[in-house]
């Protein structure tokens, strides 16, 4: 399983809390302790911002940790310290608010993502991605290309997440940009040869499934350690991670109900391989 510098981070905070929990300590009491305020320890323990080596030593002696548990959450801080400049050169393009997202993509056991209008960034093809950038006027192209290619390499690990897709017919006939046949055509055949792939499930919601509404876009990823899991709701100014249960669970029933509804594997590729007969039809020969 692919470990990144965030899902490190965020195991650590994890880790930190289950120990301060069994302490007996509030983060009020620890922020004391480290001379900080009490939303810095929420942050540490959220994993949203990285802790200072030496104030996992001081927390961990804080909660009376020693042994094997002490050096477990040490190698964990100086792991979650590393890979410094990761996000430099092409890859400076990701926005802050994504890179959470991107980081512990290859390191979920499970993600499951829903998508009412577009082709989610993981299956889209080189063509739709250069059309899609082209129109939003973005300024440079090739390495908002070369970085989104970068997530693709999920799918090549030894042992990738399972990861399902909800695709809404919409998606299928919204091109970037407007009418587009030679771009959804190569998407169609994309998406056909992605479906091949051992643990990618691409389902189809079509137009006519027995739904009275449908959830803005959601991503759903589940870990195989004590990284929290989380929900990832993107807006027009950025991104949200939900991981309280009852927000998490709202998600995971609205999955299941869009999921129902949704066409079952074979049946999605049968119905993207029509779309894909209809777009080759609109080419001019």
């Amino acid at each position: 399983m692919a470990s990144t510098v965030t899902s490190r981070r965020k195991q650590l905070g994890n880790e930190l809390r289950h120990a301060r929990t069994n302490s007996g300590m509030t983060q009020q009491q620890v922020a004391a302790i480290l001379g900080c305020t009490q939303g810095k320890v929420n942050k540490i323990e959220s994993g949203a911002v990285g802790a200072k080596l030496g104030d996992v030593r001081t927390m961990i002696d804080a909660y009376g940790v020693s042994g094997e548990e002490a050096d477990t959450l040490l190698n964990l801080a100086r792991a979650a310290a590393g890979q410094r400049g990761h996000w430099s050169g092409y890859r400076s393009v990701v926005p802050h608010w994504f890179r959470t997202f991107t980081d512990l993509e290859p390191a979920a056991a499970e993600i499951m993502t829903w998508h009412g209008e577009r082709i989610p960034g993981p299956l889209q093809s080189e063509h739709y991605m250069l059309k899609q950038f082209t129109e939003f006027g973005s300024g440079d192209i090739t390495s908002l290309v070369r970085a989104r290619l970068d997530r693709k390499a999920v799918f090549d690990q030894e042992q990738p997440p399972y990861y399902r897709f909800i695709l809404s017919e919409s998606a299928l006939r919204r091109a970037p940009g407007g009418r587009s046949p030679g771009v959804m055509l190569d998407q169609m055949e994309h998406l056909l040869e992605l479906d091949k792939r051992g643990r990618v499930y691409i389902h189809v919601l079509p137009f006519d499934a027995k739904l009275a509404a449908v959830p803005n876009d959601f991503t759903i990823m589940r870990f195989p350690d004590r990284t929290r899991d989380f929900v990832y709701v993107e807006h027009s100014a950025g991104g949200i991670y939900l991981d309280d249960m009852k927000d998490f669970q709202i998600f995971v029933d609205s999955w299941d109900r869009l999921r129902g509804a949704a066409l079952e594997r074979g049946e999605t590729r049968e119905f993207v391989q029509d779309m894909a007969a209809h777009y080759r039809s609109q080419l001019v020969t």
